[in-house]
């Protein structure tokens, strides 16, 4: 089965149900969600909930942005 996210990556689950430019801008909010390190250790940490962020290396949990763990622009 063709997986549709060649260009469009992770956003091919959405098909052609929303447009271009709502994918462009969810692109960016994962991209950015998937760069978050964890202030201890330096991983990757995982967002538990809303601003709530833990890493799953170390057990840290912290709060941040609702996004990204770093206050950006």
């Amino acid at each position: 089965m063709y997986s549709h996210t060649r260009k469009v990556g992770s956003l091919g689950r959405y098909g052609p149900r929303i447009g271009r430019k709502l994918r462009d801008e969810i692109k960016k909010v994962e991209d950015l969600e998937r760069e978050n390190k964890c202030p201890d250790c330096g991983k990757r940490v995982k967002r538990t909930a809303f601003g709530i962020w833990e890493c799953s290396s170390c057990g840290i949990k912290f709060t941040s942005g609702a996004y990204t763990t770093t206050k950006r622009g």
